[in-house]
């Protein structure tokens, strides 16, 4: 990782960079379907088809490009599992787990607020 992004302290970096490469990770996280896909798998494995249930809206597309993009950040993964036919399953990894505590802490927010919200649809 490029120290472009690192303060003062060498353990810390700053998202406020225009170089930070936490910039991505940022785009991930702050993602709808990565927040939901997350939460999904918070009660344990799933399959692609549980998800994609529990995600109500999005598309095969968008929830494959999500969970490949989980994957390669390191928050979840892929296990083929042998059976006819063949099932694979998405799970949480340790670094998921450890995201999904505030990405729930967003959600329930937005859910108990949501009366108090006007549209962010109806402002564009």
């Amino acid at each position: 990782m490029t120290t472009t992004c690192r303060t003062g302290s060498h353990d810390q970096h700053d998202v406020y960079a225009a170089l930070c490469p936490g910039r991505e990770v940022f785009d991930l996280l702050a993602n709808k379907w990565t927040a939901l896909a997350i939460g999904a798998m918070e009660e344990g494995p799933q399959r692609f088809g549980a998800l994609q249930r529990r995600l109500q809206g999005v598309s095969p597309k968008v929830l494959t490009q999500t969970l490949r993009r989980l994957e390669a950040g390191g928050f979840v993964d892929r296990t083929v599992i042998p059976a006819v036919p063949l099932h694979v399953e998405y799970a949480l990894t340790d670094l998921g787990r450890s995201v999904a505590r505030p990405l729930a802490a967003v959600r329930h927010w937005v859910e108990s607020h949501l009366d108090e919200i006007g549209s962010p649809a109806a402002a564009g």
